[in-house]
């Protein structure tokens, strides 16, 4: 993006469901344990959203703590990154929007599952760049439990629920806050490494209830999570001019904790230096980043001048990172 002409962060928000659920209540229900859990992904509890509790309701929570924090309601787009949308038809982000007092703007919808926060910074920031918009709303919102068989061990502790979202205003590229460059990509020849087969367009319907969850191949997306992220990651330093000890905290998509530790020590970076909120929040997709950027500026692991470097992973398959120096600001 040109000088003058670049995204920055000017307000963070996150919402998580009251309810919590622990593994040993998993563990009354399906063939697994605390213990088993924790040790392959470093989760020990996870919030989920209640029936009559939706993405765009999520959505909302969070957008509105974003505004808060960056003490003004005005924005010119929204840009919603979620792939448990309320309805396939249409977008969840004209609701968000209007849910917000913020009807008549631009809103869209950016599914690019695990990935999609990372997608939908990359695009408030081309609206800022071609001059459409001054000030976006961006937020990660999935209500990913829904898309778990209830009988699955190996995908229902993973997920939870929760929104996340950051406002981004019209910049320079080298003040606090200024996001970029990226480096984004996907293989859509390895889609049913994670996929829900049915329920879309091309599979309206089956007589396999398994169909209409998720399945994931646990051991090879591990494989990819890792290699994929490191080396995005590693792209966006060069683009930058910048080296790994550059770099005083990594916040990548929240999958799980080996997936992080194993990335960072891919990328030669120190496990100190790595953000991690899964432990309690599980994996909430689209929302991961944003929330983990949250918690870290709640408990004082990321502070103003930190250089931040975000990453992410997800089904599609599609991956991505990016930088920001982080500003002076709190969630809201």
């Amino acid at each position: 993006m040109q000088k003058g002409h670049s995204a920055v962060v000017t307000g963070l928000g996150a919402w998580l469901p009251p309810r919590v659920v622990g593994n040993d209540e998993l563990a009354q229900r399906l063939d697994t344990s605390d213990e088993w859990i924790r040790s392959r992904t470093g989760i020990r509890e996870r919030r989920i959203a209640d029936p009559d509790t939706s993405t765009v309701d999520m959505a909302v929570h969070a957008g509105g703590n974003a505004l808060r924090s960056a003490g003004s309601d005005v924005v010119d787009a929204l840009v919603l990154a979620t792939s448990t949308a309320d309805q396939l038809c249409p977008a969840s982000a004209p609701q968000v929007a209007s849910g917000l007092g913020l009807s008549g703007i631009a809103a869209l919808d950016v599914n690019a599952v695990c990935s999609g926060f990372v997608y939908a910074l990359a695009t408030a920031g081309g609206l800022i760049a071609a001059g459409t918009a001054d000030r976006v709303l961006v937020i990660g919102a999935d209500v990913f439990s829904r898309l778990c068989d209830p009988q699955d061990r190996g995908t229902l502790p993973i997920f939870g629920d929760g929104a996340g979202a950051v406002v981004l205003r019209r910049g320079s590229a080298d003040e606090p806050g200024a996001i970029g460059p990226f480096d984004l990509h996907s293989d859509g020849e390895l889609a049913d490494l994670l996929i829900v087969p049915a329920g879309g367009a091309k599979q309206r319907e089956s007589a396999d209830p398994h169909d209409y969850f998720l399945t994931m191949q646990g051991t090879t997306v591990f494989r990819h999570a890792c290699a994929r992220m490191a080396e995005s990651a590693r792209t966006v330093l060069d683009r930058a001019g910048l080296e790994v000890g550059d770099v005083d905290r990594f916040v990548g998509h929240q999958a799980n904790l080996r997936i992080l530790q194993a990335t960072a020590k891919q990328l030669g970076l120190p496990q100190d230096r790595v953000v991690a909120n899964i432990g309690h929040a599980g994996n909430t997709s689209a929302a991961s980043i944003p929330l983990a950027l949250a918690d870290a500026c709640d408990d004082g692991s990321l502070q103003p001048g930190h250089r931040v470097l975000m990453a992410a992973f997800g089904a599609g398959l599609t991956w991505g990172s990016t930088l920001l120096s982080w500003p002076d600001v709190k969630p809201g």
